[in-house]
């Protein structure tokens, strides 16, 4: 529906004649318990109070709201016919007064995509959870309202919910002759405003800070989960983090939390991380670990809290006025998270995990046809939904941790805090934020915002070194390269560091910080020094950028990679080495030879983790053809010795032991699966708990090992939420021509399967070694998708546009077949024609790699 799609020049219009002083919303979500009655989507009853002004009365306008049916609609005391003005997605409202009141009761649908009111049925115990979710313009799927973020407004909500449950909202609430009502927020945008209901167990606790003026801040917090995750539940370590967060951004922002409570709730089937709803976040339930996890994981958790609560300011206090602008609170908050992390909590080489993780996102990302500037053109929502990405994410996050070497920390700090304090409960753009950063700084931002916000495109920065007669640095230079597409060459600034070998161990010995301009920069002050074996020209990470490296310091790396002794820099290297593999310049082999030698004595768990991701996509995507059967082996074969060396009980063991599942597929490795599954063969300190168990099936039922009936009995093994997701990922991983038209008629042709179980059975069905199986699907994909994106929820749309490219069917014939569709559908919708023109990248990539692998084996 076109009225769906709001436009930016909608929104202009409308905020420069709009101007909203409150709402009110009432719903009734009894009908979420019992049978359905009547036909079609169960729905609940809501009805929303909007008091809004007009800057020129007799206008005309218009309300959001995506429903079933309008029982009833009035504006400024008169009625309306909601056949007349309701069409589905908008009410059109005329001859506006000065002051005015809509009035809308709606029947609105539950959600089964995780957009608007999510329903959820546990199949453990049957009960029945209820959550939101909004950004960037779902919120007018549960009441009438004006979705874009600068309209900002207080809410009001009561909810009438079946008895024996529980409440909660963005402000305090408390239940009353049967009705839960919550206390009035401060002005907020539409996307963030939250409900959450249902029997979910809940935990408390509170936080108090005594603040400059000598008064006292209190916090109540609250933490919960479905009562089905109550015993795995490790509410201590959330609000240990929270309380950290919170004393965090209270010395670094000097303004107090302006939200009154602190509520995060774990939900199930949730299409994020997490979402910043002010006094009320809500994360994935899959942050509450059922069986046994590496530290990675929760250092992710502790960001992904920290990366929330930075929002509170980032983006709630202070809000974009457009989508063009979400880097805003998405690249603040993506920096805040990690360096909260390091600054506060127990997790001090967070930085590691974002050069090795986080920034490979961008790097990919920004590499995409698609890729766009931070400040991003986000004509319209379909746009802005699929901007939330690796360029607003982790790109701006890199550049602001530029922005921090460039500017200073202090100055970075002090801007942040004017920022807030002269736009609290507004709305801003760019150049707010750059002027303030100006102040602080005494810099022109102006050049740096131009390079390095409003262009795109990553550069590649190489070293070249000249020696004198005796050995030593005669002149050391830093070569700035970019894409043809994207020639800007930016300003950096860096530290090269040089590496030689004392004893066994590869250490820095010099060190040198240096602004790169243009395409060659001397580095004055590292003349004079000793040869290097290894220049790392982003040490310590201070830039973005791809790192290459000369032939010496190449080769150095090949024989010493795991000598390096500052984990941050051989993090850095590993990273340079991933994007040489991606970008065909070190053959597939070699990086998997690399990851074999040298992984097994890397101390940081996440780049471990980070290394068997990216040598299995090494394996499936890059390698050439011939070659992988040959790869798996030397993977399984390395994988079950590092399992076998590993400490027992230890998380490398741990990883190792999921990594080897992963690459397994010899008889003899699946039958080591089998028998680690039943008991009958044992790793000393491995305990194979619940969640590895399934991890073990899944490459047994893929391989024809585990059939129905062994899946059915481990779920009933394991009955619950995440049991019955595994289940399907593995049903639909089975080598059978008829399980996947099955997986496959479950996806693209019906829409009976909820969000989460989409996405399981779209990951079971796409297995690397089916890839036979999956050659018929190419064709069905390209004549499927244009009605699949018509039909769906955007969030659905992307899982299946994305999820079943046929990236399995890697050869040039796909490849036109991509193209063909490109060129036939130039007037399908934008965003539908982004993610295929992602995935034919993804895919000529793929084929370039396999080319250069190729040719290493001759």
């Amino acid at each position: 529906m076109p009225g769906e799609n709001l436009s930016r020049d909608e929104a202009r219009e409308r905020a420069a004649l709009l101007s909203v002083d409150g709402y009110e919303v009432s719903l009734d979500v009894r009908s979420a318990v019992g049978e359905q009655t009547g036909e079609g989507a169960r729905t609940f009853r809501s009805v929303t109070t909007i008091r809004f002004r007009c800057n020129e009365p007799g206008a005309s306008s218009f309300a959001d709201l995506i429903a079933p049916s309008v029982t009833a609609l009035s504006l400024n005391g008169r009625d309306l016919d909601p056949s007349e003005v309701f069409d589905g997605s908008r009410i059109l409202l005329e001859d506006l007064a000065e002051e005015n009141e809509l009035v809308v009761d709606a029947q609105c649908a539950y959600s089964r995509t995780g957009e608007g009111l999510h329903r959820f049925v546990d199949p453990e115990d049957g009960e029945v959870y209820l959550y939101t979710q909004y950004e960037p313009a779902d919120s007018r799927r549960v009441f009438a309202n004006f979705e874009q973020p600068d309209l900002k407004a207080p809410f009001r909500f009561e909810v009438r919910a079946p008895e024996g449950w529980t409440v909660w909202s963005n402000g305090a609430g408390e239940r009353a002759e049967g009705v839960w009502r919550f206390a009035e927020t401060r002005p907020i945008s539409t996307y963030i405003t939250c409900v959450v209901a249902g029997p979910y167990h809940y935990v408390t606790d509170s936080y108090e800070r005594t603040l400059a003026d000598g008064s006292t801040l209190r916090i109540p917090l609250g933490a919960l989960c479905r009562k089905g995750l109550a015993k795995h539940f490790d509410a201590d370590d959330v609000f240990l983090v929270t309380k950290q967060g919170l004393d965090f951004f209270h010395e670094h922002f000097d303004y107090p939390y302006p939200f009154g409570k602190y509520d995060q709730a774990f939900v199930p089937e949730y299409n994020l991380g997490a979402m910043e709803n002010p006094g009320l976040v809500t994360f994935r339930e899959e942050y509450i670990f059922r069986g046994k996890v590496t530290q990675a994981s929760y250092e992710a958790r502790a960001n992904v809290i920290l990366h929330e609560m930075a929002h509170m300011w980032f983006g709630d206090l202070v809000t974009m006025v457009w989508w063009d602008d979400l880097w805003l609170k998405e690249s603040f908050a993506d920096f805040m998270g990690t360096f909260a992390n390091v600054g506060a909590t127990r997790f001090q080489n967070a930085w590691i995990t974002f050069a090795n993780r986080r920034k490979a996102w961008a790097y990919r990302a920004d590499q995409l046809p698609s890729t766009h500037p931070i400040t991003a053109d986000i004509r319209d929502l379909q746009d802005a939904k699929l901007n939330f990405d690796g360029i607003t994410y982790a790109k701006g996050a890199s550049v602001l941790k530029q922005l921090v070497a460039y500017v200073g920390q202090d100055a970075f700090l002090e801007g942040a805090r004017r920022y807030f304090k002269r736009h609290a409960y507004g709305n801003t753009r760019l150049g707010d934020l750059l002027s303030v950063l100006e102040e602080t700084s005494g810099r022109d931002m102006t050049a740096w915002a131009r390079s390095w916000l409003q262009t795109a495109g990553v550069n590649a920065l190489t070293p070249q070194v000249l020696l004198d007669a005796e050995g030593r640095v005669q002149e050391l230079a830093v070569l700035q390269e970019a894409a043809e597409s994207h020639p800007e060459l930016r300003p950096h600034r860096v530290a090269v560091g040089l590496y030689r070998r004392q004893g066994d161990a590869l250490v820095r010995y010099a060190r040198a910080e240096t602004d790169v301009e243009g395409a060659r920069t001397i580095v004055a002050e590292l003349a004079g020094a000793e040869a290097p074996e290894l220049v790392l020209v982003n040490d310590d990470d201070l830039t973005y950028c791809k790192i290459r490296f000369d032939t010496t310091s190449l080769e150095t790396l090949k024989g010493h990679l795991g000598a390096i002794t500052d984990p941050l820099a051989r993090a850095l290297c590993w990273s340079a080495l991933w994007n040489m593999t991606r970008d065909a310049l070190l053959p597939a082999r070699e990086f998997t030879d690399l990851v074999l030698r040298f992984a097994g004595s890397e101390s940081e768990i996440g780049v471990v983790q980070m290394l068997h991701a990216w040598t299995g996509s090494a394996l499936v995507h890059y390698a050439a053809p011939a070659w992988r059967e040959t790869g798996a082996a030397l993977l399984a074969d390395g994988a079950l010795r590092e399992l076998r060396a590993a400490g027992p009980g230890s998380e490398h063991q741990l990883a190792w032991a999921r990594f080897f599942a992963t690459v397994a597929s010899r008889d003899a490795d699946l039958q080591l699966l089998k028998a680690l599954l039943d008991g009958t063969e044992k790793i000393d300190g491995l305990e194979v708990d619940q969640e590895l168990r399934w991890a073990f099936l899944e490459p047994l039922a893929a391989h024809g090992v585990a059939g129905e009936d062994m899946l059915a009995a481990e779920l009933a093994r394991d009955d619950t939420a995440s049991g019955k997701r595994h289940q399907v990922r593995c049903l639909a991983s089975r080598p059978s021509a008829a399980v996947k038209a099955q997986a496959w008629a479950q996806v693209v042709e019906s829409d009976a399967l909820s969000n989460a179980l989409t996405e399981a059975t779209i990951a079971g069905f796409g297995r690397p070694s089916h890839r036979e199986l999956l050659a018929p699907y190419a064709d069905k994909y390209f004549a499927a998708i244009e009605r699949v994106w018509a039909e769906r929820s955007i969030q659905i749309g992307m899982h299946v546009v994305s999820g079943l490219f046929p990236m399995l069917q890697d050869s040039e014939q796909t490849l036109h077949a991509a193209d063909a569709w490109l060129t036939a559908h130039e007037q399908a919708a934008p965003a539908l024609r982004r993610l295929v023109q992602e995935a034919r990248d993804d895919l000529a990539r793929s084929l370039r790699a396999q080319t250069c692998d190729a040719a290493a084996a001759s």
